[in-house]
């Protein structure tokens, strides 16, 4: 491949070589150089790129994208290339596509970004476009769905050169269009550069990822999912949420709103919260933009938002009202208020509600159904900040009738270690609660002890098929360990 047709929509500088020259890949990891490739310089939290310049030259590199000095022998190889950007991962992203061939631009990509709610709205996205005949692959927090094949995710985004890689085997599938959710981190380091989103959507904010390595305040925070919207074709947001106007301000792109109060572009109304045989759902109506009725068999305001949205994204791809509401009323998710049905007297739900504002939203919509008791059963991570586990156990105290504390991935703590501190949270409450360290045990103790009318929900794990222990990933689902109790196993 020619390198003047991989950097002709990036601005450069050639400080060394010459440009005229041909190239055989792309790579931006050390471990991977092959002869004649071009290596991309990646500044990252744990390594820099640019201090592996002499060994990847050595390998065989002739071509070098960097955004700092590199070494004097590099400059001076008269066999390499050296062309240096403001920014190396922005550069990648369009390296990459041009690598590729550009492939987003035979396909329609859908971003979705917000706090809560990307990985259910793809899903529900992917159902409907695909009940109404369109191949869609899919990119998101769980896994990469190119036609049956299905790829454990890493990142919530993949890094650019990845993203572009997951782009090509898709339009080599056939796909048509593609759903992905599109992570605050992703934007900031520009790994969804290089090509244009048809559809852009906000869902919600609310404060997450601050901290070392990821965004140094809620400001930042807003700014990166801000990105999104100048980089879209039509921008679809959640106008409930207080921070939309603020996160598009300066937008580029053709803007729609939606939500559940007067004013949205696309509005939910007359919401009913449907309970039976142990089953939680909502039926709602829509009007605006379009107007149907529609059943979610998941419960929740929530699940209203995630439909509403999917619903605003897939009426531009002209799926009729009749195959919406079809693909909505069947849709689940893996680990996402996921229901396991164990007994008509009382439902069960698995749920990824990881930390305490993730709890507080699950568990406080589950009370709009009035349930005979509120169980709600959970642990922590180990190796990770404690506030967290004081926060879950303090929240799932105030709102949980009764809360079973027992081990998610305990790393390398000691799960009692862990259940003692988020008790240190529960004694803020006056919340009942029993502990048992052993997961399946805890989900056996929370069964058994099931009466009619209980919402109980699994808490923390959602799609995770492992536990972590000391190192080692050892399989465990809790669909399996449900299905063990049941049979009596």
């Amino acid at each position: 491949m020619e390198l003047i047709k991989l950097i002709e929509k990036i601005n450069y500088e050639c400080v060394s070589g010459s440009i005229d020259r041909e190239v055989s890949t792309v790579v931006y990891d050390s471990r991977k150089v092959t002869q004649d490739c071009v290596f991309i310089c990646i500044e990252g939290a744990n390594f820099d790129g640019h201090n592996f310049a002499t060994e990847v030259v050595s390998k065989g590199a002739t071509v070098l994208v960097v955004q700092k000095d590199v070494d004097a022998s590099v400059l001076s190889n008269p066999n390499v290339t050296v062309l240096k950007v403001d920014n190396t991962r922005y550069a990648m992203a369009f390296i990459s596509a041009a690598y590729f061939g550009n492939p987003a631009e035979q396909m329609k990509i859908i971003g979705i970004t917000g706090t809560k709610g990307k990985t259910t709205t793809t899903y529900m996205v992917k159902s409907i476009l695909e009940n109404a005949g369109f191949k869609v692959g899919l990119i998101g927090t769980i896994e990469v769905i190119i036609g049956d094949k299905h790829i454990p995710a890493h990142n919530t985004t993949p890094e650019s050169y990845l993203l572009q890689e997951y782009f090509a085997q898709m339009v080599q599938e056939g796909c048509d269009c593609v759903v992905m959710e599109v992570s605050s981190q992703a934007l900031m380091l520009h790994r969804t550069q290089g090509f244009t989103f048809d559809f852009g959507i906000f869902t919600n904010l609310e404060p997450d990822h601050i901290g070392d390595n990821e965004h140094a305040s809620f400001e930042d925070y807003m700014a990166c999912k801000g990105l999104l919207f100048k980089q879209c074709k039509i921008g679809i947001v959640n106008s409930d949420d207080s921070h939309y106007k603020q996160l598009t301000q300066g937008y580029t792109c053709q803007l729609e709103t939606y939500g559940l109060n007067p004013g949205a572009d696309l509005l939910a109304w007359d919401l009913r919260l449907l309970k039976e045989d142990g089953s939680l759902g909502v039926n709602f109506k829509v009007s605006g933009l379009d107007e149907m009725e529609v059943y979610v068999a998941t419960p929740g305001r929530f699940s209203v938002y995630n439909a509403l949205t999917a619903i605003a994204i897939c009426r531009h791809f002209g799926v009729s009202k009749e195959a919406v509401a079809k693909a909505l009323k069947q849709v689940k998710v893996k680990g996402r208020i996921e229901p396991v049905k164990v007994s008509d007297d009382f439902t069960l739900l698995i749920d990824y509600a990881h930390n305490a504002m993730a709890l507080e939203s699950l568990l406080k919509s589950l009370r709009e159904y009035e349930p005979g008791r509120l169980v709600c059963l959970f642990g922590c991570g180990g190796n990770r900040s404690k506030l967290r586990r004081y926060e879950m156990g303090e929240v799932s105290g105030n709102l949980a009738d009764l809360t079973i504390i027992t081990s998610d991935n305990p790393r390398f703590e000691e799960p009692l270690d862990i259940i003692e501190d988020i008790k240190i949270g529960m004694a803020k409450t006056k919340g009942a609660f029993v502990e048992i360290a052993d997961r399946k045990e805890a989900i056996r103790y929370a069964i058994s002890n099931g009466k009619s009318g209980d919402i109980i929900v699994l808490a923390g794990k959602g799609h995770e098929d492992y536990q972590e222990i000391k190192g080692v990933k050892y399989p465990m689902d809790e669909r399996d360990l449900i299905a063990d109790i049941l049979a009596n196993r």
